[in-house]
């Protein structure tokens, strides 16, 4: 529909012409054992503000955090959410003018495990499984993908946390992101770039483990993020240098 004003009417619709595409991952997944780098990895991304679940940004972090939880009344009834907390802060990060660049969720397996204790206490069961009609899940998966998009609609980098677990596979011991794997598709799937962690020895490896697209190092618009990931083996190629030629082939 046309809006008609002062005499020209206005459309929705966009101009009709290319348009230059935003390469640059803005979307993180950093995944490792416990003491292996994760949050200090996360610390080095611009003016970051961190929503956490295990305290470590209070005891040791020195970036402006908000701790994560449910909190009850006597009775066992739940007053806050965490997904109220989150829901305020994101609101806040994206309506308030603020100086912050970079979103952290330290660890996301807590918060799925937030969300879960959350729809439990306001439905008086001890499994998510027990809300009849499987509501109860039904909800979890409603909550925890509409965080997901809310998050990537900031004007912002996002970076979420996850430890390290091990999993099975042609009887070896493999080690993969704590987060359950059907959780774990909803994050990655709105996710640019997925880093394991490691800390062997003296030493504090960082490699990527998925990847959306080959990032060309000339599309990193922030320099500390573009230090950062040229640090990191396989998050960048380099951009191919072109030459000309004269007639002669010269």
């Amino acid at each position: 529909m046309n809006i008609q004003q002062g005499g020209y009417k206005l459309s929705i619709l966009p101009e009709n012409k290319p348009h230059t595409p935003h390469y640059a991952p803005r979307n993180f997944f950093i995944w490792g054992a416990t003491m292996s780098g994760k949050s200090y990895l996360a610390s080095a991304f611009p003016d970051s503000f961190v929503f956490s679940t295990d305290d470590n940004e209070k005891n040791s972090g020195t970036r402006p955090s908000v701790q994560l939880k449910n909190t009850f009344d006597a009775k066992g009834n739940i007053v806050t959410s965490a997904i109220d907390t989150l829901d305020k802060y994101i609101l806040a990060l994206g309506t308030e003018s603020n100086t912050f660049k970079t979103v952290v969720i330290d660890v996301i397996e807590d918060v799925c495990t937030l969300l879960d204790q959350a729809i439990c206490a306001e439905y008086h069961v001890k499994f998510i499984g027990d809300v009849p009609y499987g509501k109860g899940w039904g909800l979890f998966d409603s909550m925890l993908q509409e965080l997901v998009m809310n998050l990537k609609a900031l004007p912002m980098n996002i970076i979420y946390i996850s430890r390290e677990n091990s999993k099975m596979e042609d009887g070896v011991s493999v080690a993969s992101p704590a987060l359950k794997q059907k959780y774990y598709n909803v994050v990655n799937g709105n996710c640019d770039l997925v880093i394991r962690t490691q800390h062997l020895g003296h030493n504090y490896l960082r490699t990527v483990t998925d990847i959306r697209r080959k990032y060309k190092q000339s599309e990193i618009d922030d320099p500390q993020i573009l230090r950062i990931l040229m640090a990191i083996p396989g998050a960048l190629v380099k951009d191919v240098q072109t030459t000309t030629t004269n007639k002669d082939g010269k």
